[in-house]
């Protein structure tokens, strides 16, 4: 691993879980951790009520945009975070690769975007302490 560990999180539309997964990473590890996320099958925006659920924690997504996964990413890659992406993510020696099963925000309102949100914060901070230990 790289003196900056390198984490991809992906799922199918990169509009919902990939996006607030990387941009709580991103808040949390201050520099320590690049981030990155991609979906399979990028939507064309971000999921609004996920927007919305971020903003609450002063996370803003308004200039984030649904990203396509591609071999480079995944290949510069340390930690590949799957999210329901299936057998679309490149598998490439070498990688990390954990997956994590979390309901898709796609088509939820705010309500029950945010225990999706809060799933994502607790497992980004576990991540977080061990790829970085004095980060906590």
């Amino acid at each position: 691993m790289s003196d900056v560990p390198e984490v991809l999180f992906v799922c199918v539309h990169n509009a919902g879980r990939s996006q607030m997964a990387a941009a709580l990473l991103d808040h949390h590890a201050q520099g320590t951790v690049h981030v990155r996320s991609a979906g399979s099958t990028p939507a064309n925006e971000i999921n609004p009520a996920v927007r919305e659920v971020m903003a609450e924690l002063g996370l803003d997504l308004s200039r984030e945009f649904p990203k396509p996964l591609t071999t480079d990413v995944v290949e510069a890659a340390d930690v590949v975070i799957t999210m329901g992406c299936g057998d679309a993510c490149p598998i490439f020696p070498g990688k990390r690769y954990l997956d994590w099963e979390l309901t898709d925000p796609a088509g939820k309102g705010a309500d029950n975007v945010r225990p999706i949100r809060d799933d994502i914060d607790q497992r980004v901070r576990a991540l977080l302490a061990e790829l970085v230990p004095a980060a906590r």
